[in-house]
C-alpha cells in the first residue's frame, strides 16, 4: 500500500503542476520554444545525476534514502512555485529543479521494488493507484482548483503520500562497485532497452495525442473525450492488477513480451473501430499502458543484477523521456507524409511494436 500510494502521490503531481497549469503560466511569459527546450534540458541534466547519485545509491545501499530526500526536495520545489508566482524567472528555475529532484526520487522509488517478494502484484498495483490518482485528479481538482493555490494542496498532498513508504518500506540492501562501462557495453540490457523504447514510444505518443485524435477523426466533443479517456484509466486499474497478478503466476519474461502484440491489435482496431465502438477502445487503451508501465520495471529487476538496480533504472527513465520526442516526432512525420491523415498516420505506428517485437524476439529468444 504505501509502495502504491507513492505512485498516486507522483501521477497527481504530474498532471496538475507538469502536464497542466505551470506549463499553462509559464508560457505566457516566455517563448514555447524557449519552454521546450529548457524542459528536454533539465531531463538530460536529471540523467547526469541519476547516473552519479544511482551508483552511490548501488554501492552504498542508499536507495531509500536518496528516494526520501529527492521526494521532499520535489514537494518543496512546488511550495516555491506558490511562493514566487509572481516572479517568472524564479518560478520557472523552482520548476526546473523540480523535474529534475522528481526524476531522482522515480528513479529510488522503483528501485525500491527489489525489496518485495510479489515485484508484479506490486508494480501492478502501483500502476492502479496511479491511474486512481490521474482519474480523481482529472474529475474533482482540474476545474475547482486556480492558481497559485494549486500549488499548495499538491503539495501537501504529495507529501502526505509520500510519508509512508519512507517510514514503512525497506531499503534493499544489496551492494556493489559498480562499473558503469560495463553497463553500456551489455548488450542483453541495451537491447532491452531499445525493444522497451519501441513500446513507450507509441504509449507516450497516443496520451500526448489522442485527444486531437478524437477530436480530428471521431468530430467527439470534449465531453465525450473526457468520458473516453476516464474509461481508459478505469481499464489502467483493472490492467495493473491483472498484469500484477499474471507476472508473478506466469513469469515477467512471459507477460512482458505480451506487450508487442497487445499494442499492434490496438493500433490494428483504432484504424478500423467505428464510432459507437470508440468507447471500449478507450478501455484496452488502458489496459494496453498499464500492462507496459506494470512489466517494464518488473523485468528489469528479474533479469538483470538487483545490486545495480538504480543505475540501471536511470537508464530506464532516460528511455522514457527520450520514447516522448521519437513518437511525437514519428507522428509529425506521419502527418506530413499523409497529408495529415490522422487514422493512417496513427496506423503507421504499429512499426514501433512490429520492430520492437523483432529486437526482442531475436535477443531473447534463449532468455532464461
Amino acid at each position: 500500500m504505501s509502495f502504491s500510494l507513492f505512485d498516486s502521490g507522483e501521477t497527481i503531481l504530474c498532471a496538475l503542476v507538469v502536464s497542466t497549469f505551470f506549463p499553462l503560466y509559464i508560457t505566457k511569459h516566455i517563448d514555447v520554444k524557449l519552454y521546450s527546450l529548457l524542459y528536454s534540458f533539465s531531463f538530460f541534466i536529471s540523467f547526469i545525476f541519476s547516473l552519479i547519485l544511482g551508483k552511490i545509491a548501488d554501492e552504498k545501499a542508499l536507495r531509500k534514502h536518496l528516494f526520501g530526500l529527492f521526494g521532499f526536495l520535489a514537494s518543496l520545489t512546488v511550495l516555491f512555485l506558490f511562493l514566487f508566482y509572481e516572479i517568472p524567472f524564479i518560478a520557472l528555475l523552482s520548476f526546473l529543479l523540480l523535474l529534475i529532484f522528481h526524476q531522482q526520487a522515480i528513479v529510488f522509488y522503483n528501485s525500491l521494488l527489489v525489496g518485495f517478494e510479489k515485484k508484479g502484484f506490486t508494480s501492478g498495483v502501483g500502476v492502479a493507484f496511479g491511474y486512481m490518482g490521474s482519474a480523481f485528479t482529472l474529475i474533482f481538482l482540474t476545474n475547482s482548483l486556480k492558481e497559485p493555490q494549486i500549488y499548495i494542496y499538491v503539495a501537501i498532498i504529495f507529501t502526505l503520500l509520500l510519508i509512508p513508504p519512507i517510514l514503512f518500506l525497506k531499503n534493499p540492501k544489496e551492494k556493489t562497485h559498480i562499473s558503469l562501462k560495463e553497463i553500456v557495453k551489455d548488450k542483453s540490457f541495451l537491447f532491452f532497452l531499445i525493444s522497451l523504447l519501441s513500446l513507450t514510444e507509441v504509449a507516450n505518443t497516443l496520451v500526448a495525442m489522442m485527444g486531437v485524435y478524437l477530436r480530428e477523426v471521431y468530430n467527439l466533443e470534449n465531453t465525450e473525450i473526457y468520458e473516453i479517456i476516464g474509461l481508459s484509466a478505469i481499464g489502467g486499474v483493472l490492467g495493473g492488477i491483472l498484469w500484477g497478478f499474471l507476472t508473478d503466476k506466469l513469469g515477467v519474461n512471459r507477460i512482458f513480451p505480451l506487450g508487442f502484440f497487445i499494442w499492434s491489435i490496438f493500433i490494428l482496431l483504432l484504424y478500423i473501430t467505428p464510432k459507437n465502438l470508440i468507447i471500449p477502445l478507450g478501455f484496452l487503451a488502458g489496459i494496453s499502458l498499464s500492462h507496459l508501465w506494470t512489466t517494464g520495471r518488473v523485468f528489469l529487476i528479474k533479469n538483470f543484477p538487483q545490486n545495480t538496480v538504480s543505475v540501471r533504472m536511470s537508464f530506464l527513465s532516460l528511455s522514457e523521456r527520450i520514447a516522448s520526442s521519437i513518437g511525437l516526432g514519428l507522428w509529425s512525420l506521419f502527418l506530413l507524409i499523409t497529408d495529415n491523415n490522422f487514422k493512417l498516420s496513427a496506423l503507421l505506428l504499429i512499426t514501433l511494436p512490429v520492430a520492437g517485437a523483432i529486437i526482442y524476439f531475436l535477443r531473447f529468444l534463449k532468455w532464461k
